[in-house]
């Protein structure tokens, strides 16, 4: 009993390993989102135009900085205590600590802003573009994939047919009812089967591989495409998806427009932001400072003296002199910094910019130029997306039209081969003409396959300009 229960659990275990092997679309498209490399690069970059917004929001609060330095003075230099020339060798410290906030010219800052959060919103936009993008070149490769899969087990039951028809043939053969020219001829067919299967496998393995390469997946990686019912994807009549209609959604539904017009938005507050860096700044300051020096001295108290000096000048003199002689002391390190050294500041400051080199004048302008030509980069790509629209319409068209016809010609096909088989069986056909029919068939399954994977994608084309994504 354990043996078998190890047994129908590892069966259970292996059952789920290779039902978590399959892949359908949903499942490849999300994968494809969250790891392809131009997706993530532009998610990158609407980062970083995240911390760029980030940045122009932090010019409205006051700047604060604070400074400290210290080292020797040799030779002759400004003493820092007095301020005054002098030769001797001194060693210093200082501190500052500096703050400022504009009070005007918030035509350039609050423009700034505007502009960069239009320009992140449009940098994240793109990134839903990058995701559309993926989405529907992972659904056109997975969609290839199933065709060649389809056609890879088509060319599979041709082999069996041709096998079943060799074996029944090799029978009359032996029972003297037909030649073995026959025999020889179907044999040859079956090696043109197994060619053409051996080619279409090939064919699947390929696409499977560029399937696994546009997922950025590990080419190791156990990968079965999950084949659905095809005649269960719920396709749109083509009159939901006239051109016009579908072109009007688009015009607000696609990233790519709704990017384009985030920045457009963005460069026509950018040209204002510019426009207002020529106007004056209005600015206010406040400073703190202070220093220390090792040859900074105070008096601390005096001495009292008596002396008596002599001086000769053609008579004797006798000049007697008392008083008090002052005592000086090197000043303490904090004493100095908290309390002599201690210096305040406060003010406004006006900046009229008059002449800097042509630079605001052409950042002014060079803006202008930025916003003109992003609103022609939104007009070429309207245009393109209104061409593309029109031009999968017409392809649809086309599709329908030809997966039509590609019906009735395997019913027609069909017919004709069934008719065959019978004349065959009793003799009254070549094999040859056997085969030719038979090949006939096979190229109208093919095609009628071919035809209807087209169409499918062409459709949910349509539906991904419509706004509804790739819905399979």
């Amino acid at each position: 009993m354990i043996k078998y229960f190890s047994l129908f659990i590892f069966c259970f275990w292996i059952k789920n390993v290779n039902a978590q092997d399959n892949w359908d679309l949903r499942r490849c498209v999300d994968y494809a989102m969250a790891n392809n490399i131009t997706v993530q690069q532009a998610d990158v970059q609407a980062r970083i135009a995240a911390l760029q917004t980030k940045l122009s929001k932090a010019q409205v609060f006051p700047t604060l900085g604070f400074n400290t330095q210290t080292g020797y003075q040799f030779g002759r230099s400004i003493d820092p205590t007095t301020n005054q020339y002098t030769n001797q060798q001194i060693f210093y410290q200082s501190y500052n600590l500096q703050a400022g906030i504009t009070l005007f010219n918030f035509f350039n800052i609050k423009n700034n802003i505007i502009s960069s959060e239009k320009n992140e919103e449009a940098y994240r936009l793109g990134v839903g573009k990058a995701r559309n993008d993926i989405a529907l070149n992972v659904a056109a490769s997975y969609l290839q994939t199933l065709l060649s899969v389809e056609q890879a087990n088509i060319a599979k039951v041709q082999i069996n047919q041709t096998t079943a028809q060799l074996e029944n043939t090799r029978k009359l053969v032996n029972a003297g009812s037909m030649p073995e020219l026959n025999a020889a001829q179907l044999e040859a067919q079956l090696a043109t089967d197994s060619s053409t299967y051996i080619t279409s496998a090939g064919t699947s393995d390929q696409n499977k591989i560029q399937l696994i390469a546009l997922l950025n997946l590990d080419e190791a990686t156990p990968f079965n495409v999950s084949t659905p019912d095809v005649d269960k994807i719920p396709i749109p009549p083509l009159s939901e998806l006239e051109p016009a209609y579908v072109y009007q959604l688009a015009l607000t539904s696609q990233p790519l427009q709704q990017s384009d017009s985030m920045f457009v938005i963005a460069n026509q507050y950018a040209v204002k932001s510019a426009r207002g860096a020529m106007y004056p700044t209005l600015s206010l300051y406040g400073q703190l400072g202070s220093n220390y020096g090792n040859n900074y001295f105070e008096q601390t108290g005096s001495i009292p003296f008596n002396d008596t000096t002599f001086i000769t000048n053609h008579r004797e003199y006798y000049i007697a002199t008392s008083g008090n002689l002052p005592v000086y002391s090197k000043v303490r390190y904090f004493k100095q910094i908290a309390n002599i050294n201690f210096s305040q500041a406060i003010g406004l400051q006006l900046n009229i910019p008059i002449f800097n080199g042509r630079q605001a004048r052409t950042n002014y302008e060079r803006a202008k130029l930025n916003l003109e030509n992003s609103q022609l980069q939104s007009r070429a790509d309207n245009l393109t997306l209104q061409q593309n629209i029109y031009t999968a319409y017409s392809n649809a068209v086309s599709a329908l039209a030809k997966y039509n016809a590609t019906i009735k010609a395997v019913e027609t096909q069909q017919y004709a081969y069934d008719l065959g088989t019978k004349r065959y069986d009793i003799g009254l056909m070549s094999t040859i003409d056997y085969i030719t029919l038979q090949t006939n068939l096979f190229t109208a399954k093919i095609n009628q396959a071919a035809a209807k994977y087209d169409y499918i994608f062409k459709v949910k084309v349509l539906e991904f300009y419509k706004g509804q994504g790739v819905q399979f």
